[in-house]
């Protein structure tokens, strides 16, 4: 069984406490590596390193096209090693091997793209309205950076981070999933491998409480980017607060999925399988809950649970498996507590609804993919977020019916609009409060545009020139341009 280590000041070392905990296949159940279990003696020993990084020549003396050397040599080093990083991750997580392959490539562009973006950082000159002074703006990295990162997607939700951190110039602490250390271990191998200075690119691994906490605390993390729940969203949010620290917070969602009696309702039910199903429901951005109108909802739930009722469930690494396991044990029971209270609610379970056992499903840990009706939006079914293949179909009447549902819950992060009618869809964009809005397609993203979420779906953004900016501050500059003969004691 490997045994890992924590990557700290371009060094690989043994955590303080010299204890490792294991890391299980979620389809198996079998242990196939340890983790070390970081402390805060480990915490403060890489903030403090990132810290000097930030500060020594090494780093700061770079210039920003030399910085987007270092990350485009880092893209070409990911896509020299898609597939072990692939399997790496897949065998941690349990995703599918066909998405996980694309995710690990996609990466890689993640890369390509802040390198090239690296020195196109540019400030102003501002046509101040005093004579005899030069104003400019200016930009400039913050420090160091903690990156926290989830279970489901590892390697694609920390390049979310690094790449536009390192592009603008700071210094990095990741702190993984505990559930899923192994591929940021191994995408730690590959900065150092690409020429990254000691100290630039930190990994320590653990537990909440005993790693991530002192790192968001830590007096020398400038900023911290965090994805998860909303409930440890706030709670980061609250650790960094006392510090001032800004942070990035890409939370959860429970996002509506409105499909409109004009669409192609053919596209329309492959929208909504992928929008829930797809990463078998464990992405902030599902679709969880479908809105039919009504005039369609019958015909449209029909074919619906007819093509769910196809997905092929199984063994992740098989490129024809549809709907894979459920990535942890915790989250596997909390879904089917979920399903079960929607049940006591009163929503009817028109398939699935239950945990899949058999040969064919290794140790179990597996939930068939769920369709309730007859939900009604106050349902919690309807407005918490479950994460995992249940999906909540709502009936409406007309445009503003949906979008007072749509509306009508705490998160924000993306909507889906599926109609043939332009006017509608637009008055639909207008109007929906979620920070992506896909119209006749669902779950695209790009390393070329923003992604993040209104209300408790998070703060701030990732993707796009708006992530750089996440992670740069901005100098003003006065420079006076002939000698000031005003009295010293009045404000010019």
């Amino acid at each position: 069984m490997e045994r890992y280590k924590l990557f700290i000041d371009g060094d690989w070392c043994d955590p303080v406490s010299n204890e490792w905990f294991e890391t299980t296949e979620p389809f198996s159940g079998r242990a196939w590596a340890e983790i070390p279990r970081g402390t805060q003696a480990d915490a403060d020993r890489a903030v403090e390193a990132a810290h000097r990084a930030f500060l020594s020549p090494d780093w700061a003396g770079l210039t920003a096209t030399q910085r987007g050397a270092l990350l485009r040599r880092l893209a070409g080093l990911i896509e020299d090693n898609v597939d072990r990083l692939g399997a790496i991750e897949q065998r941690d997580n349990g995703k599918l091997m066909a998405e996980v392959s694309g995710q690990v490539r996609n990466v890689a562009q993640w890369f390509h793209y802040y390198a090239g973006l690296a020195d196109k950082v540019q400030g102003a000159v501002v046509p101040i309205n005093k004579a005899d002074v030069f104003n400019y703006v200016k930009y400039e990295p913050l420090g160091v950076v903690v990156a926290i990162t989830p279970w489901n997607s590892p390697l694609a939700l920390t390049t979310w981070k690094m790449a536009p951190a390192l592009a603008a110039g700071n210094t990095l602490v990741i702190k993984p999933s505990e559930y899923t250390s192994a591929s940021i271990l191994e995408l730690a191998k590959l900065a150092h491998e690409a020429g990254f200075p000691r100290g630039v690119v930190n990994v320590v691994t653990g537990f909440g409480g005993e790693v991530g906490e002192p790192l968001v605390r830590h007096p020398l993390t400038a900023k911290i980017a965090f994805t998860g729940g909303d409930i440890g969203g706030q709670r980061v949010n609250e650790a960094a607060a006392p510090g001032l620290k800004k942070v990035t917070l890409e939370l959860g969602g429970k996002s509506p999925n409105i499909v409109f009696d004009d669409a192609d309702l053919d596209q329309a039910v492959k929208g909504a399988i992928s929008g829930v199903f797809g990463a078998s429901g464990q992405t902030c951005m599902a679709g969880s809950r479908l809105l039919v109108q009504k005039t369609i909802h019958d015909a449209f739930v029909g074919k619906l649970v007819a093509a769910a009722g196809e997905a092929r469930i199984g063994d992740p690494s098989s490129m024809d498996t549809q709907v894979g396991p459920i990535a942890t044990r915790p989250q596997w029971e909390k879904i089917l507590r979920m399903i079960d209270m929607a049940k006591q609610e009163g929503a009817v379970c028109a398939l699935g609804g239950h945990a899949l056992s058999g040969p064919d499903y290794g140790q179990g840990q597996f939930v068939a993919p769920t369709i309730f009706t007859q939900v009604r939006n106050d349902m919690r079914i309807a407005q918490e977020e479950v994460f995992g293949p249940v999906l909540c179909v709502i009936p409406f009447e007309d445009e503003d019916d949906a979008l007072r549902i749509a509306n009508d819950v705490e998160f924000g992060l993306a909507a889906g609009v599926w109609t043939r009618d332009l006017h509608r869809a637009m008055y639909c964009v207008d109007r929906l409060r979620a920070g992506t809005v896909w119209v006749n397609n669902y779950r695209s993203t790009s390393f070329t545009t923003p992604f993040g979420g209104y209300k408790r779906s998070g703060l701030g953004r990732e993707g796009g020139v708006e992530a750089i900016k996440e992670y740069l501050q901005t100098k003003s500059v006065w420079i006076t341009t002939k000698p000031n003969r005003a009295n010293p004691f009045v404000l010019g």
